[in-house]
């Protein structure tokens, strides 16, 4: 009975068992190793191979094959015999009688080749299938039988499928194949064009992992095709079935944690940020890409009273068409972050510790004549976007934060920006300090000299002791992290509270003011597809959303992120996940709607957080397409 259910099994999910031949077999001899025998229920026996776990009528041949062949299973599970010595495959058991020649083998390649040019159709503008030229089927005279072979014949008489390839038919019979390794499909036989690996050699630039880098699937997981070529996979353990690769979770980022604290705190300052009510319906800011920076400057800071920036924003970039409700501005706010934070500008530097978290720079004084209004202007700018709902692209240091909501800046503090310097201030407390001829006062190196500031009135000449090196160790703090940035401070903080009270922001910890500025960078793509709509006739288990959530779980970190600015406008994540997504018409999900034909190029309407994605059939063809759509589009046509 256990091998009659593995007979089944196996006869429906590889198609393999036909009719029993009729050809007499000799009993006598024995199996070959790893095969065994077993009856089915209508008394007719059949063959086991518990090497490659399939099943055959024909009872399998024990004879050694000849010196330098190779028996392989092809990606349908047909045997196949490989000659080493003249590169050739065949279908049949290798024996004198049998055996092909390089010249036999070269000869049918080029009747497959002639036969499939004979019968190809071209697919026109209208979806109509039309013969470029001679007629739907045609034969070609075999040389060596004079026996007259249809096109399927010689494909089937042909050398195997490379490996992952198979052979399949429209409704109207015409054959095409299957490459299950990149996920497509092709009109030309990869036998025949010799370019079983074109479809690799095309591959976006975005950064994209391949499926080989995956590793093995985990316990109690298998992976099969599907009778349209489709791969899906079968956990054993649950008994349940997915499209999805099991393998891709592990590659979908952080969990989001819910946190309700949060929340509360964030519906709170949601409610209490009013529109005054004698303000216009809309502010218009017209900025130039080209000069983004400098013409945000003007049109912000030319208003003398800020609170006109609290009404509704309409932002529209010189020479594009496109209507902001919502999406433009999310865009204004992206591209700006970038241009404000540069540290070439001298604005703002890198922490000590990466490369990515941003403080003020010291020196931009320096550096920039009018630096002060610059930092009002990008105080009015974030306490536009917390006003707006909106995020900025950049973080900053933690101690930024805590300046925000005015609280006291400790060593821990330290050892998240310098951990050099916090582990020298830390030695100091737990350690004597005599003889090491500390005083109250800290040396800096500003534009290539050497300048000594006091911590304290005539700190120089206050020598450190074990009994106020805490005061010392303090007052260091205080200066890296406050003193040297009191000025860019204060006018930051200007800019900020004449849109967000500083009352209002102190309801939140330094650690939910920077969700609340930044949202979240990793991204959780678990998140982003069980918080995604879906329109038309899509659905998370359509081909092409199939292909769209791998596509995205192969990404890096980075690329998830300059897709979701390209639909969103920001690469930005809220507190709280994708749940929290809001559009033009307040929470609105990420949503994919089918649109469109496979030559085009996806577009996204970011006002409604909404990509319209034409159905491709091929992941590779998606991919490619997402790619140029996200790295060059630039600009907006229409209601954004």
């Amino acid at each position: 009975m256990l091998v009659m259910k593995i007979q089944t099994a196996l006869e429906s999910s590889r198609g393999m068992i036909g009719e029993p031949s009729t050809s007499v077999t000799d009993d006598s001899e024995p199996l070959p190793p790893g095969w065994s025998t077993g009856t089915d229920a209508e008394g007719r026996t059949f063959y086991i191979d518990h090497t490659n776990q399939r099943t055959q009528w024909d009872r399998p041949n024990a004879t050694q094959l000849p010196d330098g062949w190779e028996e392989r299973i092809d990606a349908n599970g047909r045997t196949f015999y490989v000659d080493h010595h003249n590169h050739i495959t065949q279908w049949e058991l290798p024996t004198e009688a049998v055996r092909r020649t390089a010249d036999d083998v070269e000869r049918m390649r080029r009747q497959a080749t002639e036969m499939f040019l004979t019968t190809r159709h071209q697919i026109s503008d209208e979806g109509e299938s039309r013969p470029t030229s001679g007629a739907s089927r045609a034969s070609i005279s075999s040389s060596s039988s004079n026996s007259t072979l249809t096109s399927d014949q010689v494909l089937e008489e042909l050398e195997p499928l490379p490996a992952g390839w198979s052979m399949s038919k429209t409704e109207s019979g015409r054959p095409f194949f299957i490459d299950h390794n990149n996920r497509v499909t092709t009109w030309e036989d990869p036998r025949t064009s010799g370019k079983t690996n074109e479809s690799t050699n095309n591959m976006p630039t975005m950064s994209v992992k391949s499926t080989d880098d995956l590793g093995p699937l985990p316990s109690g997981w298998e992976e099969r095709t599907h009778a349209d070529g489709r791969t899906f996979y079968i956990n054993h353990v649950l008994r349940t079935t997915q499209w999805e690769d099991p393998r891709l979770a592990k590659l979908g980022g952080p969990a989001v944690k819910y946190n309700r604290d949060y929340q509360q705190k964030f519906n709170y300052f949601r409610s209490t940020l009013r529109k005054p009510d004698n303000l216009p319906n809309k502010v218009d800011i017209k900025v130039k890409r080209s000069d983004l920076l400098e013409t945000s400057f003007q049109a912000i800071m030319t208003r003398k009273d800020a609170t006109i920036l609290k009404t509704r924003l309409w932002i529209e970039f010189d020479g594009e068409k496109g209507l902001d409700y919502g999406g433009v501005s999310r865009e204004w706010f992206y591209l700006l972050s970038k241009e404000m934070f540069n540290p070439y500008y001298g604005l703002f530097e890198n922490s000590a510790v990466d490369n990515y978290t941003l403080q003020i720079n010291p020196l931009s004084g320096t550096l920039q004549s009018n630096h002060l209004e610059y930092f009002k202007f990008i105080g009015r700018v974030a306490g536009m976007a917390a006003f707006h709902g909106r995020l900025l692209d950049g973080f900053f240091i933690r101690p930024f934060y805590k300046m925000m909501l005015d609280k006291e800046i400790g060593l821990q503090d330290m050892q998240s920006v310098d951990l050099e310097y916090y582990n020298s201030l830390n030695w100091i407390i737990h350690n004597s300090v005599e003889g090491l001829d500390l005083t109250f006062s800290v040396n800096e190196e500003v534009l290539g000299q050497t300048v000594e500031h006091d911590l304290k009135r005539n700190g120089a000449s206050i020598p450190v002791t074990d009994s106020n090196k805490r005061e010392y160790v303090s007052l260091v703090i205080k200066h890296r992290f406050c003193g040297r940035i009191e000025s860019q401070m204060k006018a930051f903080n200007e800019g900020f509270n004449e849109l967000v009270p500083a009352q209002l922001i102190k309801i939140f910890d330094e650690n939910e003011l920077e969700m609340l500025l930044c949202g979240i960078q990793d991204i959780d793509v678990k998140d982003w597809q069980t918080h995604t709509n879906y329109k038309g006739d899509y659905s998370p288990n359509h081909p092409t959303i199939v292909n769209f959530w791998k596509a995205i779980y192969l990404m890096s970190n980075e690329s998830r992120g300059r897709l979701l600015q390209f639909v969103t406008g920001t690469s930005r994540v809220p507190m709280n996940g994708f749940k929290e997504m809001y559009g033009s018409n307040g929470k609105q999900l990420f949503t994919i709607e089918n649109w469109g034909t496979v030559d085009k190029y996806p577009r996204a309407h970011t006002c409604f957080n909404r990509l319209d994605l034409p159905p491709y059939s091929s992941y590779d063809v998606l991919t490619d397409r997402l790619t140029k759509a996200v790295e060059s589009c630039e600009g907006f046509e229409g209601v954004d």
